[in-house]
């Protein structure tokens, strides 16, 4: 039987240390700044926003008041949103020890002269209400040295999702100030690690991007592995050992249902969502090799997409449905390809030093991040879709399993130190590096759509 571990990593990888506690259960051996006024996509001239793109960027420093009302809720708020803000590497928070005004009334007009001697070239501040059941936030973002507003919004939630309003918040400013989507008000699926190095117990959990209002997804009895969203961030996929014999199943986040996929007594792994919600591509095991297959969720139907005695695993789809880019050990060593999304058409796309895997295709569009191994280092990189503008992000002991944010301008992975491994975000200029807390060790994270565009 073909090792799904050597197919989710090459050897070397973190994944293959679980290898001996599954030999039993396998029937085989296993083998193997521009100026902060600079004009950014879709600022309007004459506006506060910035370029987040320069080599010589600086984060915009912006004064972030504790919001008034409804108890200490307020405060809670804006330490949300500057925490937010601040780890996005776009904005820098300034102390609040500093402000010449520690609390503004919501209607009142801020002593701009005052902020603007501080050095705050952005000014938040707002209040949060009851309405009946739910909270809501309103808040206005002031352009200081013209004493304009230049946002105003309000959001509500149900009362004990509350610090979703950080998130929302959070969302509006950065798309405000930098022409680009936000990413905040989104989750992360994840595998939880507990226990001993060498008996790790792991099970699914969900998380927010910061790492608050974390939940397990399963008990840990069994080893679930590799999570995928869906488009709708209202399923994931994952690849379970429940009987010994590795299968890709489908958990509703709604119900809490769970559904095998793919045929019996075939082995199948690496599973990922296509954009319309409604295909699942993954990986199944074919007379000791990996074969990639699109299966339809509706009527179980399985068509293959490649062929032949390599082994083609972690598919993933172009935002578009028509292209997927997937690894393959087709061409004598792990590279990664791109082929029609029915099948045709494979041409490889990466040619670099070393070996590359887990791939995963931008939100966008326009980029394709991969773990690249190197030597003894394992790195987080990205590259187009034809090849071109490889860049490395990260790179050292190990880090692996990239997952876009909804926004293509961040990336989550976890990256494994000796103890046990942790969540980062990376962003796309390779400046930004940040851990992203959990209350355990974790791998294989997956981000979720922005749940206020569903």
């Amino acid at each position: 039987m073909l090792n799904p571990l050597r197919l989710l990593r090459p050897p070397g990888f973190r994944f293959l240390g679980i290898v001996s506690g599954l030999v039993a259960c396998l029937t085989m051996p296993l083998v193997i700044s521009a100026g902060a006024f600079a004009q950014g996509a879709g600022c309007n001239a004459g506006t506060l926003c910035i370029d987040i793109n320069p080599r010589n960027f600086k984060p915009m420093p912006i004064a972030i008041v504790d919001f008034v009302g409804e108890g200490l809720q307020g405060q809670e708020v804006a330490g949300i949103i500057t925490n937010n803000l601040k780890r996005s590497g776009v904005f820098e928070p300034l102390d609040r020890a500093r402000f010449p005004e520690q609390k503004i009334a919501f209607d009142a007009t801020p002593n701009f002269a005052a902020w603007q001697g501080i050095g705050a070239q952005a000014l938040l501040n707002g209040r949060v209400v009851r309405d009946g059941g739910r909270l809501a936030v309103e808040y206005r973002l002031w352009e200081v040295s013209t004493g304009k507003a230049i946002l105003g919004q309000r959001h509500g939630v149900d009362a004990a999702a509350w610090r979703r309003l950080g998130h929302l918040a959070s969302d509006a400013v950065f798309e405000r100030i930098t022409g680009e989507t936000g990413f905040f008000d989104t989750r992360i699926v994840f595998v939880d690690e507990t226990g001993p190095k060498d008996k790790r117990r792991k099970r699914l959990a969900i998380m927010d991007q910061d790492g608050a209002n974390f939940l397990a997804l399963s008990s840990g009895e069994e080893l679930l592995v590799t999570p995928r969203y869906s488009p709708r961030g209202d399923r994931v996929a994952f690849m379970a050992f429940g009987d010994g014999r590795p299968r890709v199943q489908v958990l509703d986040l709604g119900t809490g249902q769970r559904n095998v996929i793919g045929q019996d007594g075939v082995m199948s792994f690496a599973p990922r969502f296509a954009p319309n919600g409604g295909t699942l591509a993954m990986s199944i095991e074919n007379n000791g090799q990996a074969n990639i297959v699109a299966v339809d969720l509706g009527s179980r139907s399985l068509r293959p997409l490649t062929g032949g005695g390599a082994i083609d695993t972690s598919p993933s789809f172009s935002p578009d449905g028509s292209q997927i880019v997937f690894e393959s050990d087709r061409g004598g060593g792990q590279q990664l390809y791109v082929m029609d999304a029915n099948g045709g058409g494979a041409r490889r796309i990466s040619f670099g030093e070393g070996r590359y895997s887990t791939p995963v295709w931008s939100p966008k569009g326009d980029l394709i991040a991969f773990t690249k191994q190197r030597g003894g280092n394992f790195a987080i990189g990205i590259m187009k879709p034809d090849g071109s503008g490889e860049r490395i992000l990260t790179e050292g002991f190990h880090n692996e399993g990239p997952s876009w944010a909804p926004n293509g301008r961040y990336i989550v992975f976890f990256r494994e130190s000796g103890a046990g491994a942790k969540l980062h975000m990376v962003d796309i200029t390779g400046r930004v590096d940040v851990p992203i807390p959990t209350p355990n060790f974790a791998s294989d994270p997956a981000w979720s759509p922005l749940r206020s565009a569903r």
